[in-house]
């Protein structure tokens, strides 16, 4: 390989006003080249967030709307058309997320956000497809010149981090992102997506991180970093080295180096901007949280398999955070609770089983079944307590 792919970082510490936020994003583009061979004269470019719920910025769960505000006007001033568009978490009103998030601000501004769940399907091939064979992506998004990825550096329930690659996940509709679960393997099919929509930019926010119980319910990280490049796998590579995940550990990151969708190979990365050394800090991923954020009672498990969709993970985090602020972990002692498709039943097991979702829905049979896609986080609660709960967590 002739070129190394360049991945930019840049650091500010100080309590960050607009103004701040613009140049770190400024700086970072002019790092990594800049987008005048991306923006055409009156061609569309997708800024994609995540928002992957309501959840504010400073939590370190959604995109900082600054950063996507900063793409916009850089886009603009090259006389392009930017579009800021999102489809949030299944089960999850993305439009909501747009208002908590901050995004609704923007709109108001005049800003172009949209909602991908309301946008038109159109059925594309995957012709380096393995797990895919066809994808249906919102016409906006394949008619556009660009798009930019623009994720939140946070942790993850299942792919123990959730970067520039998979933030492309919220492209797709409902339906596709249970499936991607369910049906094609999600590490493998998040890389093939990225073959036929592959960001032509990719800037992750890292002004507030999140560690521990991500995707959503972690526990906010100040870094004051802009981590961003044109290779997807390389940014990812570099953040995901700034989290304390050595290179090779991101699953999806490995399928897509195998594409050819970027390198990982940390050989072939030029960091340009802060050295990665001057940035690292060790994130506490989700699977160490769960231990230490909650007191778990003796006898508890919590299976979830690759197939377990991020609407009944969140939907079973979120419950088990609501029992801990009510004190009520204690009547999940000697209780497992097991969430996605399964072809062979979990072990024999003399404790209370409770299978979560449509897709565990086929063990309904072998122990307490609570339905929905995803299922109702009051029901979840219902089902473990025994009784109705009527209050809820607002993620």
């Amino acid at each position: 390989m002739e070129t190394k792919s360049r991945v930019a970082i840049v650091r500010d510490l100080r309590p960050l006003s607009d103004n701040d936020v613009d140049e770190m994003v400024r700086e970072v583009v002019r790092l990594t080249g800049g987008l005048k061979d991306l923006v055409q004269s009156g061609a569309t470019i997708v800024i994609k967030p995540n928002l992957v719920a309501p959840a504010r910025p400073e939590r370190g769960a959604t995109t900082d709307p600054r950063v996507c505000k900063s793409l916009a006007d850089q886009v603009s001033e090259l006389g392009g058309h930017p579009v800021i568009a999102e489809s949030s978490s299944i089960g999850v009103d993305t439009e909501d997320a747009i208002r908590e998030c901050g995004y609704e601000t923007l709109r108001s501004e005049g800003y172009d956000v949209i909602d991908l769940k309301k946008e038109r399907l159109v059925t594309v091939p995957v012709p380096r497809g393995t797990a895919l064979k066809e994808l249906r992506l919102p016409e906006v998004v394949l008619n556009a010149c660009a798009v930019i990825s623009v994720p939140k550096m946070k942790t993850h329930d299942q792919s123990l981090a959730t970067l520039a690659l998979k933030n492309m996940k919220g492209l797709l509709p409902d339906t596709l992102k249970k499936q991607f679960h369910t049906t094609f393997g999600v590490f493998r099919a998040v890389a093939e997506l990225n073959t036929v929509v592959r960001p032509s930019l990719s800037i992750v926010d890292a002004i507030v991180a999140q560690e521990g119980l991500g995707p959503v319910f972690g526990a906010p990280v100040h870094m004051g970093v802009l981590v961003g490049g044109r290779d997807p796998v390389a940014v990812d590579t570099i953040a995901g080295s700034i989290m304390g995940i050595a290179p090779g550990s991101l699953e999806i990151s490995k399928h897509a180096a195998e594409l050819g969708v970027g390198v990982m190979d940390p050989q072939f990365i030029e960091v340009v901007g802060v050295p990665v050394e001057a940035v690292s800090r060790r994130f506490t991923l989700a699977s160490e949280a769960l231990e230490e954020t909650l007191d778990l009672p003796e006898g508890f498990e919590l299976i979830f398999n690759e197939m377990a969709c991020t609407g009944c993970r969140t939907g079973v985090m979120s419950s088990l955070w609501d029992l801990a602020e009510q004190g009520k972990l204690g009547v999940l002692r000697d209780t497992r609770i097991v969430a996605g498709l399964m072809d062979t039943p979990p072990a024999a097991s003399p404790k209370r089983t409770i299978y979560v979702g449509v897709c565990a829905g086929k063990r309904r049979g072998e122990g307490e079944y609570v339905q929905g896609c995803p299922p109702n986080n009051v029901d979840i609660r219902s089902c473990i307590t025994g009784s109705k709960d009527q209050s809820f967590f607002v993620a």
